[in-house]
């Protein structure tokens, strides 16, 4: 099946089985191996892309599922030369042990900001008639689908605080 998909702001057509994931797209035809596969059956978090902003497991959707749809992976939320204020505080609090799962954590932690921002609520939310405070609670649940098996969760946690300091 033929498909466009906007990958990291670059229009990529691609010709793919129409069983073929998002992930397999992404690492298999197109080359981008930032996105992990860790699980592949939604449970880790470690293939979490950005769909036109919204955070998902990339290895749960069929890339043709995502004609024309703008897809943001790891390579395209920072740059070498300009990370991304997510990257920056991973670096800042050492929140990555093997490293693993840290492009799906960096993915989840912009989406979940952007979430929070548009007053989303999640299973912690306290109050749903006012602005979502992100407390520590709420962070960890907003990430919950994210497993870091090195345990660096203290670290990750501390780096989107961070950044949603900035943000908030």
């Amino acid at each position: 099946m033929k498909t466009t998909i906007t990958v990291n702001g670059k229009a990529r057509a691609l010709d793919l089985d129409p069983r073929t994931s998002l992930l397999d797209a992404l690492r298999e035809h197109l080359h981008l191996t930032g996105s992990k596969k860790g699980c592949d059956h939604g449970q880790c978090g470690a293939c979490t892309v950005l769909a036109n902003g919204v955070r998902i497991n990339s290895c749960l959707s069929l890339a043709v599922m995502h004609d024309g749809d703008e897809i943001t992976t790891i390579e395209g939320i920072g740059t070498e030369d300009a990370l991304h204020p997510m990257q920056v505080a991973f670096l800042d609090q050492d929140a990555f042990q093997c490293g693993y799962c840290t492009p799906g954590q960096i993915c989840s932690a912009v989406g979940m900001l952007k979430e929070a921002a548009d007053n989303w609520p999640s299973q912690a939310t306290d109050d749903l008639t006012g602005a979502i405070a992100l407390t520590d609670a709420e962070i960890r649940e907003r990430m919950s689908g994210n497993i870091c098996r090195c345990s660096a969760y203290p670290q990750i946690l501390a780096a989107i605080r961070d950044v949603a300091g900035d943000v908030a």
